[in-house]
């Protein structure tokens, strides 16, 4: 089970193997080179002696070290544990790679998380064996290489798209991390990048294997027209960032690889655009150690050898997010993506060739004019748009995970099921579990596991820390029931959130 290793022989264990599980989990810095590798390199494994392990590049950066010319890395996924870990370290992680060092400094950093900058240095240092700076600074790195070896961009323009103050400054560190300067850098890649005018063309790494199918169907299901596309293999949607409105398209292609084009304003937006990507496909997620867990109960091997690579989408915005839960909470499917549209429509902002999401304010301010059903639930969609709006309701992906369900359980109209929802798709938590939800129980009761809350809850703690990925089974193997008029949609399009049944109970 490929869970973050602590103890030094297994994770040299890990690198004599050569275990591509392990990588973008922690890296391996060799004194007698220096230079530090994924665990996977295929280079001969080095003596024990002469191997430091360290949680992040970053660490190793600042050792002296710099990245292997030969297995590169930075290219590796990004490791699970960000998602697996709700404490400082991994809820500083998510932010950094969504650029608030770049937009707010490490102040800004320290005052999402409720520390000062000091301290915040100092636990961060303890904990990762580097400060914020210097992992914003390797996550620059990473950005910038993999610009150099995917697109065609200028140089310059590579070093602002991955958060650079200057091109000098992308220059010093490339040189320095990888020991190649940019231009030897992108002359080492192995195929031309595709050059579409206005657009970049990326190639994103996950762990495999990867349920594509799903993940896109369960996407064209609940596509909001204007906002979002999906067909069997790809989907695009146009979303804001801080510079701006952007696009972005991610498809499959036939040797499996996800390629991921996108527009943005500001060059700037680039680097946490690809992190946000990242986070709506899960594509940090290890598959190979939830299923190994999972497949330990006999009463879910079946489900997880029948669908290999189950992911759980995260979100685009997570105040969009909320909207739309709230939205979606005790109706189909087909009838929240209805009045998603509708209020998109009457609300939103016009992008290049689509519509962006309504605005907070907008909703706030206009969504009773167009939301329709009860006027309580009105009230609370409105009411959770202008405390959004005005941040008496904060909501990132780097929120802590208890404080965050605490502060959304006490707004007006949000239940449980809507909290630890939104807590699974805005924070990527693996383990959310929504026994409140009908069609999730359809699913427990196909498989012979409890079909009532409380006795499910009560199973369900045995996999810890799954439970989310659990969920995502049990809503493929719930029984599809017909959507009325509109063709129904295939039992893939299920996956991996509800069905066409009430979603909620209460």
């Amino acid at each position: 089970m490929s869970l973050p290793l602590v103890d030094f022989d297994e994770r040299y264990r890990a690198i004599s193997a050569r275990d591509t599980r392990f990588d973008g989990q922690f890296v391996t810095a060799v004194r007698s080179t220096g230079i530090y590798c994924r665990p996977s390199c295929p280079a001969r494994t080095p003596k024990p002696q002469n191997v430091t392990f360290y949680p992040t590049s970053a660490a190793a950066h600042e050792a002296g070290y710099r990245a292997c010319k030969r297995c590169l890395p930075e290219a590796a996924p990004g490791s699970p544990a960000w998602d697996v870990r709700g404490d400082v370290a991994a809820r500083a992680m998510r932010l950094i790679s969504a650029g608030v060092v770049e937009r707010e400094g490490v102040p800004g950093l320290a005052a999402r998380l409720g520390y000062s900058s000091r301290h915040l240095t100092r636990l961060l240092s303890s904990e990762l064996g580097a400060g914020p700076l210097a992992l914003a600074r390797a996550h620059r790195a990473h950005t910038a290489r993999m610009l150099l070896v995917g697109t065609d961009m200028p140089i310059s323009d590579v070093a602002f798209s991955a958060g650079f103050a200057s091109i000098r400054q992308c220059n010093d560190t490339v040189r320095e991390v990888f020991g190649l300067t940019p231009g030897e850098l992108r002359a080492r890649r192995r195929t031309p990048a595709l050059a579409v005018p206005g657009s970049i063309d990326l190639v994103l790494p996950y762990r495999g294997p990867l349920d594509a199918s799903g993940i896109f169907a369960w996407m064209d299901a609940r596509a909001v027209a204007g906002v979002e596309e999906a067909g069997p293999s790809s989907f695009s949607r146009h979303l804001r960032m801080a510079g701006g409105p952007a696009w972005f398209e991610v498809r499959q292609d036939e040797s499996s690889r996800l390629h991921l084009r996108a527009r943005v304003a500001r060059l700037g937006d680039l680097a946490p655009l690809v992190s946000t990507v990242r986070r709506i496909f899960d594509l940090d997620a290890d598959p190979l150690a939830i299923e190994e867990a999972l497949s330990a109960h006999p009463e879910l091997a079946p489900i997880v050898a029948r669908t290999p690579g189950m992911r759980v989408p995260g979100s685009a915005d997570p105040h969009e997010m909320l909207i739309r839960a709230m939205i979606g909470q005790q109706i189909t499917v087909v009838a929240a993506r209805t009045a998603l549209t509708a209020l998109t429509a009457a609300l939103g902002e016009r992008a290049e060739d689509g519509l962006l999401f309504p605005t907070m304010d907008a909703i706030a301010e206009h969504g009773a004019e167009v939301l329709r059903g009860p006027a309580a639930r009105i009230r609370a969609i409105t009411g959770a748009a202008a405390a959004l709006a005005d941040g008496s309701l904060p909501l990132t992906v780097g929120d802590d995970g208890v404080e965050q369900r605490a502060r959304l359980l006490a707004m007006p109209g949000i239940g449980p099921w809507t909290a630890d929802y939104v807590r699974m798709r805005v924070l990527g938590d693996p383990d959310v579990l929504l026994p409140g939800d009908v069609a999730l129980r359809a699913g427990a009761a196909a498989v012979g596991l409890p079909a009532e809350a409380k006795p499910l809850t009560a199973w369900a703690e045995r996999t810890a820390p799954w439970r989310s990925y659990l969920s995502a089974h049990l809503w493929r193997a719930a029984p599809v029931r017909p959507a009325g008029p509109r063709r129904a949609a295939p039992p893939s399009a299920q996956h991996p959130i509800a069905d066409t049944l009430t979603k909620e109970k209460s």
